[in-house]
């Protein structure tokens, strides 16, 4: 298998003149590796995503950064486009050590403001949401398996960046794209001039990101990310550089099949309600989940979460639609198709 094949083959990868793809490992994670972009600027480098803070990933980063003729302390700044681990804890561990800037989206700050160093520990709203769900013995799985999170590389950014503001390279302007979805403070940068996007989680070429997995709860994310999705599609066409999967030659194409296969779960979704499930877990229970269509059952506990959580979403957006109506009852959410 080639590197090109492979997406996750180790080194820094030549996507656009002047900006290489580094895949960094994500052990025991079905994701495998999360793309950071370092893009040259005047004897500096900047970084878009960070990844995990891990030593294994810091050392492949210091690795393939000198590939390309840069250390570490070249590191200008991280643009980082959302506050999940995978994407975020790197570039607050390299900061401690270079004083390298992180700067990342203004919307991010409820949830992350939750999980800082000094801030007293919160459970996360989705569990709340998964008890809505139904979803309860996966709840008391995740409580027994789970601890206060090592919250070490949690810190506030150097520079909160609202959507719609340029940052200003030597060669190079890029624009940030408020997009939420994935998360309420999502960002992509969007290079025009050179036809590139650089698009974190929000489109990804293999999978779709999750919907609803964040700290803080947002009322409707589906509702945001379809609405993000088609706030990309109306901007000029660009090369799709993701976080998880390689380089590809259209971002249009590819939302193109996010909204179709979104749609295509709502249906799916009607489906199983008028089959008799009426909780967000019981429908997530009778749909497949990931290209083989595995059931709920079959997914670790984490991708069940996610998959509840989803579900949850796909249901509160039909529910906005007025297709199905919805009824809260003692902390338990309950949904019927509408006559």
């Amino acid at each position: 298998m080639t590197a090109a094949e492979d997406w996750t083959s180790p080194g820094a990868h030549l996507v656009a003149a002047g900006v290489h793809r580094i895949p960094l490992p994500l052990p025991n994670d079905g994701l495998r590796a999360v793309n950071v972009y370092a893009v040259e600027d005047e004897g500096q480098v900047v970084l878009v995503d960070g990844g995990w803070a891990l030593a294994e990933s810091e050392e492949l980063l210091a690795r393939s950064l000198d590939q390309i003729g840069y250390g570490l302390s070249d590191i200008s700044s991280f643009l980082v486009t959302h506050a999940h681990r995978d994407h975020y804890t790197q570039a607050v561990a390299v900061r401690r050590r270079f004083g390298t800037a992180v700067v990342l989206g203004e919307h991010e700050r409820p949830s992350l403001e939750q999980l800082a160093l000094d801030a007293p520990f919160v459970e996360p709203s989705y569990i709340t949401h998964l008890v809505a769900a139904g979803a309860d013995q996966l709840v008391r799985t995740l409580r027994a398996s789970s601890e206060v999170p090592d919250r070490a590389n949690w810190d506030l950014p150097d520079r909160w960046l609202p959507g719609g503001a340029r940052v200003e390279l030597s060669s190079r302007s890029l624009r940030a794209v408020h997009t939420p979805g994935h998360t309420r403070g999502h960002l992509v940068f969007h290079d025009e001039r050179a036809g590139l996007l650089f698009a974190g989680d929000h489109v990804l070429p293999h999978i779709t990101p999750s919907i609803g997995f964040e700290q803080a709860r947002v009322v409707s994310p589906l509702s945001d990310y379809l609405a993000s999705l088609a706030l990309v599609r109306a901007m000029p066409e660009a090369v799709l550089l993701p976080a998880h999967g390689p380089a590809t030659a259209s971002v249009h194409e590819r939302v193109d099949e996010l909204l179709a296969h979104h749609e295509q779960r709502l249906e799916a979704t009607v489906a199983a309600l008028q089959a008799g499930a009426d909780t967000a877990f019981e429908v997530a229970d009778r749909i497949g989940w990931t290209r083989r269509h595995r059931t709920l059952a079959a997914l670790d506990s984490f991708n069940q979460m996610l998959a509840v959580l989803e579900t949850a979403a796909h249901l509160d957006l039909l529910a906005e639609r007025g297709c199905v109506t919805r009824v809260d009852v003692n902390g338990r959410t309950h949904y019927a198709v509408g006559d």
